[in-house]
């Protein structure tokens, strides 16, 4: 039986070999009477519904002159199957992998949780520089190019998109950086939590057991694809889309959704351990 990919796989693939194709400066249409190739084919493969082989995409590969490390990489996306697809990037920094950044830059809303640390994209840089310090999978001499990464991610934060980030109060409490870089990410929370793009809601600790105790996640929801729930670990982010995987995470987000405090609520529990810091 020939493998599936999933569609995040399925769209990592596509991306690489559309990026192959524009290198040869060939359209679609001439590269494959090169190949031999119906152009409805080369539109089907690039669209993830499949009708290649694996000695066809190597050819295809080989003929755009693709060096042999990428190569190896969409072949190795084309052979993944399944419903989830691990990644496990060369620095060990989950949020660095390119996936995880493709989605976020494709995605028209995110939906975040966060238990202990301020979510990565509402995250200053002296904050992510002093989470990455700490970091054990991030050597010392990668950290600046790692922060920098990081950093960047937050330009999607624009008015095009819906975001809204659930975050439990002990997030808020954790000194991260020392009291200056603690103080300037309230600060910056507190800003960015005026926007009417940006949702920030706060889920009390008196509040006890709750849905998100399990573990930090994010859903990412797209135009033109199926929603994708993304988990990190030390080691590795993990991908979801199958409908089942995805329910049970809407739930989740509901069941934080009935405990979490309102914006305006919210934004007063920052302030607040924000006075207190003065």
């Amino acid at each position: 039986m020939p493998k599936r990919s999933s569609s995040v796989v399925g769209r990592e693939f596509g991306n690489g070999v559309r990026a192959a194709i524009e290198s040869t400066g060939l359209t679609q249409r001439q590269l494959a009477e090169v190949l031999g190739w119906q152009e409805a084919k080369l539109s089907d493969m690039l669209a993830g519904k499949g009708g290649v082989n694996e000695l066809e995409v190597a050819t295809l590969l080989a003929y755009c002159r693709v060096p042999l490390a990428e190569r190896e990489r969409l072949l190795d996306l084309f052979r993944e199957s399944g419903s989830y697809f691990v990644q496990i990037p060369e620095d060990g920094l989950p949020d660095q992998a390119r996936t995880l950044i493709n989605q976020e830059k494709e995605a028209n809303e995110i939906t975040d949780w966060s238990m202990i640390v301020v979510p990565g994209l509402l995250q200053i840089r002296d904050y992510i520089a002093a989470v990455t310090a700490k970091a054990r999978t991030v050597p010392a001499e990668k950290i600046p190019a790692v922060v920098a990464a990081r950093a960047d991610r937050a330009e999607i934060l624009e008015y095009s998109r819906t975001f809204t980030f659930y975050l439990h109060e002990q997030a808020l409490l954790l000194p991260v950086g020392g009291e200056e870089v603690w103080r300037e990410q309230l600060a910056h929370l507190l800003r960015l939590s005026v926007r009417k793009y940006i949702s920030i809601r706060i889920v009390p600790r008196s509040v006890g057991m709750h849905a998100g105790a399990a573990g930090d996640f994010r859903l990412m929801k797209f135009p033109k694809y199926p929603p994708v729930v993304y988990i990190e670990s030390v080691k590795c982010g993990l991908f979801f889309d199958d409908k089942e995987t995805v329910e049970t995470y809407e739930n989740i987000l509901k069941d934080l959704a009935a405990v979490a405090l309102d914006e305006e609520e919210s934004r007063a529990v920052i302030n607040s351990i924000l006075e207190g810091l003065q």
